[in-house]
């Protein structure tokens, strides 16, 4: 695959309804490929599929899937399968949040759902697609991470689990995978000002966790910069922005900064809130928020 050319090339991109994936999947159509749309809300896929239509790129398939229930990501698999045929890059952008005290959310429903939706469901679509890939002696695994695996931040314990967990296990299957053609790579976020941005911001103390340095990116570009990386089959670990590879290297440095704004926080707040798309009714109203006051003219909530 030339760094140019994504043109005809198949394309399972999950958490596809807004924020990263929404515009991903907009550059994706933009350059040809082939697209199977995965998340919880059809209406806002199909919006999006007409979009990248109306644009010039291919028809989108539209593939309803709700990676927070067990059994889910294997299902969607084998109807992208049916759909497309095989899938030459598989994108696991779906991505949930939790806003609890780690000891009080402890394994609740809502916690084990998140490691469902931020762990199990991606590692399930690498089990049901990769050997596909292993048998073509080609292929492309990106997991969408986060780089709160290394700043972490009250009330964020079991997402900051969830992604550390998914980023050694995308390390461990670069190990396996790369010596017989795969690319793995673990897309690295810094702050995004996206709508899950604007649900963290609630949490007292948070402001200045978020805000850097460095500033946030925007959604257009983070999404710009995972196109671009899977357009050069990237491998490894790609920063979004580059300079968060200095936390990576010196991790201390990140635990130390999340440390000293932790202080900050509200360790007397004993709420449990789902966060994302299907999260608590707050917390959708704080995605719809964040769409009218940048004048969007479509749903970006992911």
């Amino acid at each position: 695959m030339a760094s140019s050319d994504l043109k005809g090339k198949t394309v399972l991109l999950t958490g596809a309804s807004g924020g990263v994936g929404w515009e991903a999947a907009r550059l994706l159509g933009s350059r040809g490929a082939r697209i199977g749309l995965a998340a919880r809300r059809t209406e806002r896929l199909q919006a999006l599929a007409d979009e990248i239509v109306a644009s010039g790129g291919a028809r989108p398939v539209v593939l309803a899937a709700d990676l927070g229930r067990r059994g889910e990501a294997s299902l969607l698999a084998a109807r992208a399968q049916e759909a497309l045929g095989d899938i030459d890059v598989l994108i696991n952008a779906a991505g949930g949040a939790l806003q609890a005290l780690t000891w009080i959310a402890g394994d609740r429903d809502e916690a084990r759902d998140l490691m469902e939706t931020n762990l199990w469901s991606p590692l399930a679509l690498a089990a049901a697609l990769a050997p596909r890939m292993l048998a073509r002696g080609s292929g492309m695994i990106v997991n969408v991470g986060s780089m709160a695996r290394v700043s972490p931040f009250p009330h964020l314990g079991h997402y900051a689990a969830s992604r550390a967990a998914i980023s050694a296990a995308t390390l461990v299957m670069q190990m396996e995978l790369a010596p017989r053609g795969i690319r793995v790579l673990e897309f690295a976020l810094g702050p995004v000002d996206s709508p899950a941005s604007r649900e963290t911001r609630q949490l007292k103390g948070s402001e200045r966790w978020l805000n850097g340095p460095p500033k946030p990116s925007t959604v257009g570009a983070a999404a710009a910069a995972l196109v671009a990386a899977v357009a050069d089959q990237q491998a490894g670990v790609v920063y979004h922005p580059d300079v968060f590879k200095w936390i990576d290297r010196f991790p201390a440095l990140g635990r130390r900064f999340a440390k000293r704004l932790a202080r900050g926080a509200d360790l007397d707040d004993r709420a449990v809130r789902v966060a994302g798309s299907g999260g608590d009714a707050s917390m959708r109203r704080l995605h719809e928020e964040w769409t009218v006051e940048r004048g969007a003219s479509r749903p970006v909530a992911s």
